[in-house]
């Protein structure tokens, strides 16, 4: 009776490991059940630059605040929301990423001017103008009423030899100009007539450019000898022929007069 009971409880151990391995082996182990996975959208920028959020099922603006790290103030300034109040699909507007993206249009090609050689340019032409004048007070510099000098001479030459010419100076207030000269460097120099001193150079090198008019002034002054020699010179008395009939008539007069009393003397 003992042996039986024996036999019967390891009967019953071994149809408990033998449903318990099987249960196992039909069953698995039981694992944990997985979080919900929560998706994250992750929004771009549009072509003008503008950042929308689409709200999705279950979204908060603390959510949205959240996901995009903008904050939930600056997300309802940028709305115009007046609440937290927000439903699926609603776009939402989170900043802008930069200038609206512009689209260039080429245009047609222009056809590049051919480029034509270049004309050499031609030398210009320009007037000096030369006064020998009367330095009246000596400080080389030509005042209004100071004269030209008669009697000298004007001489200009172009520094590479093209030109030359020189003339007499004659009385006046005026410049002479030599006209039409090629651009250049000239030599001026004058000539002091006698009884006269420099007060300036006589000589000088002057450019001349075109379309320009240059004035260069000579001075002189009249010398301590001439000054002397004008003062001992005597002075010539001018007569009219009006003095000379006077004259002439009051002689005749006389004549008369002495006939007539040479006449009375007789007859008395």
């Amino acid at each position: 009776m003992k042996r039986s009971s024996q036999n019967l409880l390891v009967l019953l151990i071994g149809i408990g490991l033998l449903l318990g391995f099987t249960f196992n082996v039909l069953i698995g182990p039981a694992l944990a059940a997985p979080p919900p996975q929560v998706p994250i959208y992750t929004p771009t920028p549009g072509p003008d630059g503008r950042i929308i959020y689409i709200v999705q099922p279950n979204d908060t603006l603390l959510r949205i605040s959240l996901i995009s790290g903008v904050p939930v103030d600056q997300l309802r300034g940028l709305n115009n929301l007046t609440s937290d109040t927000i439903y699926e699909g609603q776009r939402l507007l989170l900043g802008l990423a930069g200038p609206a993206e512009v689209v260039v249009t080429p245009g047609p090609t222009s056809t590049p001017t051919p480029i034509l050689p270049t004309p050499s340019p031609k030398p210009g032409s320009g007037n000096l103008c030369i006064l020998l004048f009367e330095d009246i007070n000596g400080d080389s510099i030509r005042q209004a009423e100071e004269p030209s000098i008669p009697g000298g001479a004007i001489s200009i030459s172009e520094r590479a030899g093209a030109i030359a010419d020189a003339i007499d100076t004659t009385a006046g207030m005026e410049h002479h100009c030599f006209t039409q000269l090629p651009e250049g460097e000239y030599s001026v120099s004058v000539a002091i007539p006698a009884g006269f001193n420099p007060t300036t150079e006589t000589s000088i090198f002057l450019p001349l450019k075109a379309s320009e008019e240059t004035y260069v002034d000579f001075g002189a002054q009249v010398n301590s000898q001439t000054e002397v020699d004008s003062s001992l010179t005597p002075v010539t008395e001018k007569r009219t022929p009006l003095f000379g009939i006077i004259g002439g008539a009051f002689l005749l007069g006389g004549l008369v007069l002495a006939l007539l009393a040479t006449r009375l003397l007789r007859t008395k």
